[in-house]
């Protein structure tokens, strides 16, 4: 039975890998493919021209950097915001607590198509009724900045507050009772506990912001992101320049698992490290008060 349960656990694992990795590798695949399709059957040989026109072609470059800009900018303010708003709901308690964490969490469950076009209607209708031309009451980049930011920052939330689950309120009791300020505590003792969960939103925030359409889609004015580019060529045709650039957006990306695992299992090793020479010492302490 232990058998029969270990061999279909190892067959679910494996075909769940199958369906999450089979699409990226076909993808990844056309990017290779001398085939003026996205596609690898036909298979029409090897070739990287797709890499080279990719990089000749203006607009898509354009688009790529303008996704960047705006990924970088929300994982930035979703970060400010998101962590403010776990410590200070993590701070209270009752109706308050509940009210704040449901405003919070209820933009994840609106549409991206409402937010876009929430957020459009809203900041052009302020400089129509400010009378102003300025250019944060126009659509613009700016804009999908801030649409994004509204519900991303509520992903980020999470997962600091889930991480201030298990911080000891006694550490901080027991530093302003020491004579440390509350910035001193909020900077050397909540935040380093929080910078797990803070990397993991920002990486969350700047992946969403990334693959995010429909927010972008009503704000951008005239701008271009790279979803919108890909959906402007949906409809005149597209090539693998595009498979050429998620290829090269894997690697980039399986490079900085491997740097961050790496990084964390280096980590572990020094607290256990550290753990086992605090060890020993304790017990060299205890020997030698037996010994007296």
């Amino acid at each position: 039975m232990h058998r029969f349960r270990l061999t279909l656990l190892n067959t679910y694992t494996g075909l769940f890998l199958l369906y999450m990795l089979a699409p990226l590798a076909v993808m990844s695949g056309a990017a290779f493919n001398d085939n003026k399709l996205p596609s690898i059957v036909p298979w029409k040989g090897w070739t990287t021209r797709w890499f080279i026109e990719m990089i000749e072609d203006e607009r898509m470059m354009i688009a790529f950097a303008n996704t960047l800009w705006v990924a970088a900018a929300v994982a930035l303010i979703s970060v400010v915001i998101g962590t403010a708003a776990a410590i200070l709901i993590n701070s209270v308690s009752g109706r308050l607590r509940t009210a704040l964490y449901g405003m919070m969490i209820s933009t994840i469950l609106i549409p991206g198509v409402v937010i876009g076009i929430s957020t459009m209607i809203l900041w052009t209708k302020m400089g129509n009724a400010l009378g102003t031309e300025f250019f944060l009451f126009r659509a613009g980049l700016h804009l999908s900045v801030l649409g994004q930011v509204s519900y991303i920052a509520a992903m980020v939330m999470l997962l600091v507050l889930a991480r201030l689950q298990s911080f000891d309120p006694g550490l901080e009791e027991a530093a302003l009772d020491l004579g440390a300020s509350h910035a001193q505590v909020m900077r050397r003792i909540l935040l380093p506990h929080l910078y797990p969960a803070i990397g993991a939103g920002a990486a969350v925030a700047f992946f969403q912001s990334i693959e995010n359409f429909n927010v972008t889609q009503f704000t951008r004015g005239g701008a271009d992101t790279l979803t919108v580019y890909v959906f402007s060529k949906v409809r005149s045709g597209i090539t693998p320049t595009i498979n050429a650039l998620a290829f090269l957006l894997i690697c980039v990306t399986l490079v900085l698992a491997v740097i961050y695992e790496a990084n964390r299992r280096r980590r572990v090793r020094i607290e256990a490290a550290r753990l086992d020479e605090a060890r020993r010492a304790e017990e060299e302490m205890a020997e030698l008060i037996g010994r007296g």
